[in-house]
């Protein structure tokens, strides 16, 4: 292939290395072409998405995907193949699916994203212990826990239904939407309150904050870090201790304290190793993602905004994350 004079022979063979050498180059880029995100229907989640996503695409040279979705079906896409990432899998909250997937390989659990969740069911503040700078007397200062709910059904009124109270639960799709039916039947709640399924979370949180503008009553569900937790001051009603055979047969008790892990199809250490061994190192904290959410309500700012403020922000943390050359193209890429 390469003949003619030596020297020719030389630029010849260079020539054919380059190429080479070009090829790998070109099929490994093509091996990092894409990675898809679970992009499930909470904020924290997918501000979560657009930090790795921005750092994979600008430090790392991945395309970058977001597949919309509800909870359960999204982690099946994980198990499958077709999506790569869940960056917040509240295990505990699927139990039953994460152990079957874990125990077939076909994901990988690569640790905590944040050690410190909570979620459950509560109210505003000024119902029990009212708000003497808004002129709010306490409107149910016995209500401590569940057991005491059957006694305020009337407070917390269904307009649509006046004979009993109104339950704003979790989103039609996700697991808590099936833990707190669980926990109404437990509790023998039925005859006393309605469950309500808000559309989105932005219909949820509607309900809470005109409720709470207003110094009216509210009971529901709701969980942490989210700007909404850090904004209005809501007390949380008791349950028995959590206990996972309780849980897991009737859900009579608390909500565990929630292991939020980051799982990846196990088929991603192959395809991309660099991105398992960063997301590995990827932790942060409640105070963080309340932090990024207060900001994202406060300047009304949307997921992307968020994800680069919390990136300009926290540049000790996510440069701890992956390696020099790394955190360079990414703050190259935001500046």
């Amino acid at each position: 292939m390469c003949s003619g004079s030596h020297k020719s022979r030389i630029f010849c063979i260079a020539a054919v290395v380059v190429c080479l050498v070009f090829a790998i180059g070109t099929g490994q880029a093509s091996a990092k072409t894409n990675i898809v995100f679970a992009d499930a229907g909470w904020d924290s989640i997918q501000v979560h998405n657009r930090i790795a996503g921005f750092i994979l695409e600008n430090g790392y040279g991945y395309d970058i995907d977001f597949i919309p979705g509800e909870t359960i079906p999204l982690f099946q896409g994980v198990v499958r193949g077709d999506i790569d990432i869940d960056m917040e899998v509240w295990v505990e909250n699927q139990q039953e699916a994460v152990d079957k997937a874990l125990a077939s390989g076909e994901v990988m659990d690569l640790g905590s994203n944040f050690p410190d969740s909570w979620q459950g069911w509560l109210v505003p503040t000024y119902v029990v212990k009212g708000d003497p700078e808004r002129g709010i007397e306490p409107m149910a200062p016995g209500l401590k826990s569940v057991s005491d709910l059957p006694k305020y059904a009337k407070l917390f009124k269904d307009v649509e239904d006046p004979g009993k109270g109104r339950f704003y639960s979790c989103i039609a799709g996700w697991e808590c939407e099936k833990i707190n039916e669980k926990k109404f039947e437990a509790y023998d709640l039925d005859e006393h309150f309605n469950i309500f399924l808000p559309g989105s979370n932005a219909a949820l949180v509607a309900s809470l904050a005109g409720a709470y503008k207003k110094g009216e009553p509210w009971f529901g569900y709701y969980w942490a870090p989210t700007w909404v937790l850090g904004t209005y001051d809501m007390t949380p009603l008791e349950e028995p201790p959590f206990d996972p055979e309780t849980f897991k047969s009737t859900a009579a008790c608390a909500y565990p304290a929630v292991k939020v892990n980051i799982f990846v199809n196990s088929g991603l250490q192959k395809k991309a190793p660099d991105v398992v061994s960063f997301l590995k190192k990827y932790e942060t904290t409640q105070d963080m993602a309340n932090m990024f959410l207060s900001y994202m309500e406060e300047k009304n700012a949307d997921i992307q905004d968020a994800a680069h403020w919390f990136l300009k922000n926290f540049e000790d943390v996510w440069t701890a994350w992956v390696p020099v050359d790394v955190a360079a193209k990414v703050r190259k890429a935001l500046s």
